[in-house]
């Protein structure tokens, strides 16, 4: 998002706050073993989650409201190779085509009035199908969402709409929508390049004209089986339904998919940098990232979400990046650090459910900061800067990340961030689709109920671990990152990066008039703070997600 031409912006404080939650009956039809409430199997097998019979239950019988899941172990990175994006359009298709028996127009209408939803969701190495309707239309909604499964339309007019889109957005809307979004995406195409996990699950260029109908109707065939998928419900349901949906999804394919290894991290030599440039950007967007071998099912986990929250939990404004670049210095909107990937992060202030994955790393983003160009134009005093505030703001976010390492959390923070990271992890799970994607995941992950787990492990959490965790799995030595910004910033912040320029904040003099002695004093450890950097490209925008 281009929202950077304002230098001083006011953001409102997120009021966290805990709601009782439902009395709910958990149950797991499946007959599969789980880890006690703090113990996570080492090492798991996501692929056990899946297949014939397994059923997670979420039972409420005071709502008013059935929720179902379909998660398929199955995401981009089982696309063949050159026809990247298949998965998507495949998903895309059963969700915007119909049925044999309906078009999607037919469809639309005959539910528009029940108030039901459905819709798909496809990352890498998932695709989950959600279906949402009353409980008093769930019986007249049903034989829509088992045409949807067993007799999919396949229409060729939907599959060129569908891939139409698909098009438009590998080509165009990923580089002009936002800046935010294509830095983050800009990260994983560098953290994972060479492997199934690179490119976006929308596909490539490239890729995509090379996908066919046929192809789609053979990936649905031998992808999207009995034998891969999960069945979640909730909400108020008989079993007799239960039973009927599990007998309608043991009629898919039979096919035993053929699933590849999910793609490693690369290992980072030193700092490396990536400068995508392009016309008229206002900022510089920042994405970094580091290979982390934790995720969920380690119990360390828990330590290294107490040491992100401290860092800066998305979109809040309490954590010392945050408090440091956007509040202490107003050079952005937010500063935000990730110990897994946050999905559509730039419209949910909450994380997603549906997103597991094996591979893992940690990240921070820096929200857009002004270059050279838009700061001379506002400010006569800035005249002779030749880079804007990218260098200092990357000098200070990782310089954050070194202190943490280094010195680790005091007990009063640690208490402190504790005490509200188990409070906010309840609102993870507000709504039944949310409390049930959670189940869902924790299934992938080894785990009964990942949520309540987690706030066990937090409770019994003691700073030192908090901080051995930390050194045990974070560094800032060897970290790629990914820069969008204007074609006017890319050489010379290129050149101030791989020379180590010392990079003095650039303040208007109405700003620094007004900070603290020891702001100015602490900028100037920033600005020459070294920087491991080792290599530096600069990529045209157009010449991204080829």
């Amino acid at each position: 998002m281009k929202k950077i031409a304002a230098y001083i912006l006011p953001l409102a404080l997120l009021a966290v706050s805990c709601a009782k939650q439902p009395q709910v009956s958990q149950q797991t039809t499946e007959t599969e073993t789980t880890a006690p409430a703090t113990t996570a199997p080492a090492p798991y097998d996501a692929n056990e989650a899946f297949g014939p019979g397994k059923v997670v239950e979420l039972k409420q019988p005071e709502s008013n409201k059935v929720i179902i899941k379909l998660m398929f172990k199955n995401g981009s990175m089982s696309d063949p190779k050159g026809k990247e994006g298949l998965t998507y359009t495949t998903a895309q298709m059963i969700t915007e085509s119909g049925t044999k028996d309906m078009t999607i127009s037919q469809i639309k209408d005959k539910i528009y009035p029940w108030a039901a939803d459905y819709y798909n969701n496809v990352d890498k190495e998932v695709t989950v199908f959600t279906f949402a309707v009353h409980k008093d239309f769930l019986n007249d909604f049903y034989p829509i969402l088992r045409g949807l499964l067993l007799n999919p339309a396949f229409a060729e007019e939907d599959f060129k709409r569908v891939k139409s889109n698909q098009q438009n957005f590998v080509d165009q809307v990923i580089r002009a929508s936002s800046d935010e979004e294509y830095s983050k995406k800009a990260l994983e195409d560098l953290l994972f390049r060479g492997t199934n996990y690179q490119h976006v699950v929308e596909g490539t260029s490239a890729s995509v004209p090379n996908i066919t109908l046929e192809d789609v109707k053979n990936h649905w065939r031998n992808y999207f089986t009995q034998n891969n998928v999960l069945i979640g419900i909730a909400g108020n349901y008989s079993d007799d339904f239960l039973n009927k949906l599990k007998a309608d999804v043991a009629q898919m394919s039979d096919v035993k998919p053929n699933l590849p290894k999910a793609g490693e991290p690369n290992k980072p030599n030193g700092l490396q940098v990536e400068i995508i440039k392009k016309d008229d950007a206002l900022g510089s967007a920042i994405f970094t990232g580091t290979p982390m071998p934790v995720t969920r099912s380690a119990d360390d986990f828990a330590a290294l979400m107490v040491a992100n929250s401290f860092l800066g939990e998305h979109r809040k404004s309490y954590g010392k990046l945050y408090d440091k670049i956007r509040t202490t210095r107003s050079m952005n909107y937010g500063d935000y650090s990730y110990i897994e990937w946050y999905d559509q992060g730039g419209s949910f202030q909450l994380p997603n459910p549906g997103v597991p994955r094996s591979s893992n790393y940690f990240a921070l983003w820096i929200r857009p900061v002004q270059i050279a160009e838009g700061l001379k134009k506002q400010y006569s005093e800035l005249s002779d800067i030749n880079v804007g505030h990218a260098q200092f703001a990357l000098r200070l976010a990782i310089r954050e990340v070194d202190n943490l390492i280094k010195n680790g959390m005091t007990q009063e923070e640690f208490e402190l961030t504790r005490k509200f990271l188990r409070s906010y992890i309840k609102l993870y799970i507000q709504t039944q689709e949310k409390q049930l994607g959670f189940l869902m995941d924790s299934r992938f992950y080894g785990r009964k109920d990942y949520i309540q787990e987690l706030d066990s492990l937090l409770a019994n959490l003691t700073v030192e671990e908090v901080n051995n965790a930390v050194k045990k799995y974070w560094q800032t030595e060897n970290m790629f990152i990914t820069i969008v910004t204007d074609d006017s910033e890319a050489e010379p912040l290129k050149q101030a990066l791989l020379n180590n320029t010392p990079s003095p904040m650039s303040y208007s003099n109405l700003v620094k008039e007004g900070l603290p002695k020891e702001v100015l004093a602490e900028d100037d450890v920033i600005a020459n703070y070294k920087l491991n950097v080792k290599d530096v490209k600069i990529i045209d925008s157009k010449d991204t997600f080829k």
